[in-house]
């Protein structure tokens, strides 16, 4: 195939509890994904972490040589990458300094994902090309943390993300070496106590065979089922628990690698647990996970005509747990995305920018939660300190701030609000937030009076044509109130045109 017909190389990168691991691929004509190149390092980042509470600066530097040697890599395939670190490093008070150190000497831009996001992205990974009505459901047991995710087709509809995993609970219980009856007993019971507290016990409807998608899964499920199954009944996990807990340490090292072999009971343990807990008959093990995640979601990223929906419905759920007013927030939501479509010529925004006003917009008011004065303020604090899976650190902190400005102050770049955003980011925020402040006002009132609106870029001035339902004396004067900052970032006026 010539060379110009490529597509660009995607690579992974994927800092975890146990190893770090990079994955290169690059995508078919058919948007399957062709591997290129793997490498994993069992460096265990996640060493003395979850007992100290920070990373050890000789791990932090065998973390740093690791990924020196991966971006280098990438650049020679001059691949589009994503870097996140998981369980660990959330739990490392020295996060920052070590995402400064990757950013300054690797030059690559780590995010320290949320649980949640690490569970959509194993989903993502694990579930890609499912057929669309299929159920499934998901376990991911990582060194700290376990992530559950239930499903239809490639997309989730409930994620769950629990501080238990193969490494915190080895350390936490000394349980590398002999582990006593009592000590199981001990294990078995905080698990249950942590999964009770996170997901509720039997959910309805549940798949009756979990799949599970870590390497710690695969190597119970390979030693409890039966020869060649690929698959492991509660009966033969329980079992299994058993065994490994009354192996000696010597023993296991002889049927596990070494570094698995001291986290494998805690592991197993685990694993059980939660299928209990699920009320699943099986798990199946699965050789996809988050590493195929984050390739999926670039290949996505790069695609402008694929339609999701689900960075709006995980919008919609955060709005729902803080109580915020639905109908209004859906009503400002496509209002904005109509404004942004058909002034794509006059904002000149990629397309990529989209979900980020959507977002903005659906959650703009939740600051009400917290006090209806100075809401806006809450609303960014809350957007800032979310879990939103879908996007990352940035684009969350970029999307609080087009939120945080759909009223009062105005974006202006030399505003408080502003500080530590790049020009581009300020331009872009501005752009989003006047647009989102002009579709708040469109509906003032709450009561979605406007049924049809149609935005047409002239060459003097914007005309905004509306159609409503009730009167809109209201939006009309709230509206007006927007015309000088619309001309101020767009340079143009901004008129009203109403009909029934």
């Amino acid at each position: 195939m010539p060379t110009s017909t490529l597509q660009p190389v995607l690579a992974a990168i994927d800092v975890g509890t146990n190893a770090v691991r990079l994955e290169l691929a690059r995508p078919d004509a058919e948007g399957s994904l062709e591997t290129l190149h793997q490498e994993r390092d069992p460096i265990r980042p996640g060493e003395g972490v979850f007992a100290s509470g920070e990373m050890p600066k000789e791990t932090a530097d065998r973390l740093l040589s690791t990924l020196r040697r991966y971006a280098a890599l990438c650049r020679r395939h001059k691949a589009r990458v994503r870097a996140v670190a998981t369980s660990a490093m959330r739990d490392a008070r020295n996060r920052e300094e070590i995402v400064r150190r990757v950013r300054d000497e690797a030059g690559l831009n780590l995010e320290v994902v949320s649980g949640k996001e690490e569970a959509r992205l194993i989903c993502l990974g694990v579930l890609h090309r499912k057929p669309a009505h299929t159920r499934s459901l998901l376990v991911d047991i990582g060194g700290g943390s376990t992530e559950v995710a239930l499903a239809t087709g490639e997309r989730p509809d409930e994620l769950w993300s629990l501080p238990l995993g193969s490494v915190r609970l080895t350390e936490m219980f000394d349980a590398a070496g002999k582990v006593t009856p009592k000590q199981l007993r001990l294990m078995r019971s905080y698990v249950e106590e942590q999964m009770r507290k996170a997901i509720p016990e039997r959910l309805p409807n549940l798949p009756r065979v979990a799949l599970g998608s870590s390497g710690t899964i695969n190597a119970v499920v390979g030693f409890a089922a039966s020869e060649g199954t690929g698959h492991a009944s509660m009966r033969q996990l329980t079992q299994t628990v058993e065994t490994l807990a009354e192996m000696t340490p010597e023993r296991r090292r002889k049927r596990f690698d070494p570094r698995r072999a001291d986290i494998i009971v805690a592991g197993a343990t685990i694993l059980e647990r939660v299928a209990k807990h699920l009320g699943v008959e099986s798990v199946t093990g699965v050789n996809r996970g988050l590493r195929d995640g984050l390739l999926v979601d670039l290949l996505y990223r790069q695609d402008t005509t694929r339609e999701d929906h689900s960075l709006a419905d995980a919008a919609v759920s955060m709005g729902r747990r803080l109580f915020f007013e639905e109908k209004h927030a859906r009503q400002v939501a496509a209002l904005a995305l109509t404004l942004f479509d058909e002034l794509a010529s006059l904002h000149n925004l990629p397309l990529s920018c989209r979900p980020y006003l959507e977002v903005a917009a659906l959650l703009h008011d939740v600051g009400n939660a917290v006090s209806y004065e100075r809401h806006h303020k809450h609303t960014y604090y809350l957007i800032h300190n979310g879990d939103i899976p879908g996007l990352t650190d940035r684009e969350r902190e970029l999307v609080a701030r087009v939120a945080r400005y759909h009223q009062r102050s105005p974006p202006e770049l030399n505003h408080s609000g502003m500080q530590g955003l790049s020009a581009a980011e300020a331009r872009l925020v501005r752009k989003l937030a006047t647009l989102l402040r002009v579709a708040n006002a469109l509906d003032s009132s709450h009561h979605q009076p406007v049924k049809e609106l149609r935005a047409v870029n002239g060459r003097d001035a914007v005309s905004l044509h509306f159609k409503a339902r009730q009167p809109v004396d209201l939006e009309l004067w709230t509206v007006e109130r927007e015309t000088a900052l619309f001309r101020r970032v767009f340079n143009k006026r901004l008129t009203l045109h109403v009909g029934r």
